[in-house]
């Protein structure tokens, strides 16, 4: 597998470099159409490799039909209802004009607020470290409140996400460099994310962990609502752009709070969702000592005009409210990490992608790959589940963290 994986990544990179004529300028939103849909997600490969990836992509592809399908129901009436539709348009240059202006910070307030972090024991399934480390859930009241002022009211009234959550791995003996993780949307749990991310094998190389959790999901859901992430989509395009802005807030709250008790250096990565949060972050936190997004999404416009049977009802949806690619891609540019430059270096960022990743296809990462000036990237022969040779990129993880001394 190891083999498999390294003709996966080479032969990637090469046949990227042939489609160089697709990439965008700036502004992206304005000039990813028709370029974007044209950016190859397949690869040059040999015949058994390419069954692999081919494989793999294939059951991407049922379950993407089957969480389309879930969202078509649940979120897409409230979304794309006509009444919410005309509210968002009417509002849209709101955010338009902070998108224009390539500064984050015109949308990523820093927090000024001083929070109180609760500590709260794990759950029976969640990891128990065996070298007399901790296990424990933080906590503490966010006090975010809408970059939009039209927005505030509504969002207030969501109770159950105005806490925020994390889980907090740490060796208990000293203060040591911390790798955040970010989950993906519906993939909430800490014990799944735990096992699927080998989260395990970086605390025993002698890093703490913390497990982040998004805005609408795992403890941030509401009892009432279906599944978690659920409220991330359902209340309008222009929530999904202050669910974004409050994930990216709370969060360095939470650095805040790992600063507070002594930890020099924290780093970021995140799968999917997370990914996508991972990528602004980088953009927007300087204190990270690193971004390393896992399969990541760079625009959910485009994703979601790719996901049957939510692409004809987000088109149809937005084809009635008068409002094209162009004008939908620029309204949530001011949430999209190709909207601003990298505060790291190119030598602190690396993407880990699927080749036959079909839920976050590979032209995000590409797209990603080039906005970060071609950082270090690490393709495998999987999808966005399966990741097939998971020991070889967790060991080209190892190697950037020791790479840019975050082990020490």
């Amino acid at each position: 597998m190891g083999k498999l994986s390294s003709i996966v990544s080479r032969v990637a990179n090469q046949t990227y470099n042939q489609s160089r004529h697709f990439l965008p300028q700036q502004p992206w939103w304005n000039s990813l159409e028709p370029s974007f849909h044209k950016f190859p997600d397949d690869f040059y490969l040999d015949f058994k490799t390419q069954m692999m990836v081919e494989g793999t992509a294939a059951l991407d592809i049922g379950l993407r039909t089957a969480m389309a399908s879930l969202a078509s129901v649940c979120c897409l009436p409230f979304t794309l209802s006509p009444k919410q539709l005309a509210e968002d348009y009417a509002d849209r240059f709101f955010y338009q004009k902070i998108g224009d202006t390539h500064d984050p910070a015109q949308f990523f307030k820093k927090p000024t607020e001083k929070v109180t972090v609760h500590k709260h024991p794990a759950g029976m399934m969640d990891y128990k470290p065996t070298d007399g480390g901790v296990c424990e859930l933080l906590s503490f009241e966010s006090p975010f409140v809408t970059v939009n002022p039209k927005q505030r009211e509504a969002y207030a009234k969501l109770k159950h996400n105005s806490t925020a959550w994390a889980q907090h791995w740490r060796h208990g003996d000293k203060p040591r460099p911390t790798i955040c993780m970010i989950h993906g949307f519906m993939a909430d749990p800490y014990w799944f994310n735990s096992k699927w991310l080998a989260l395990p094998w970086f605390y025993k190389q002698g890093y703490d962990i913390l497990l982040y959790t998004l805005p609408f999901h795992g403890r941030r859901k509401a009892p009432t609502e279906p599944f978690g992430g659920y409220g991330y989509f359902a209340h309008g395009i222009l929530h999904i752009n202050e669910a974004v802005a409050q994930s990216v807030y709370d969060f360095r709250l939470f650095m805040d709070y790992l600063e507070s008790t002594g930890v020099e250096k924290i780093g970021v990565t995140g799968i999917s969702l997370g990914g996508y949060t991972s990528a602004i972050l980088a953009a927007v936190e300087d204190r990270l000592q690193f971004a390393m997004p896992n399969v990541p999404v760079v625009s959910l416009v485009d994703l979601l005009y790719e996901w049957f049977p939510v692409a004809p009802l987000v088109k149809t949806g937005l084809r009635i409210a008068g409002i094209n690619i162009h004008e939908a891609r620029h309204t949530l540019s001011v949430q999209c990490p190709l909207t601003y430059a990298p505060k790291l270096p190119k030598e602190r960022l690396m993407i880990i992608s699927g080749a036959g990743d079909r839920l976050a296809p590979p032209k995000h990462s590409r797209l990603l790959w080039e906005h970060w000036d071609r950082c270090r990237l690490h393709w495998f022969p999987g999808n966005h589940i399966l990741h097939l040779d998971q020991g070889k990129y967790l060991k080209d993880m190892a190697q950037f963290l020791r790479d840019i001394d975050f082990d020490k």
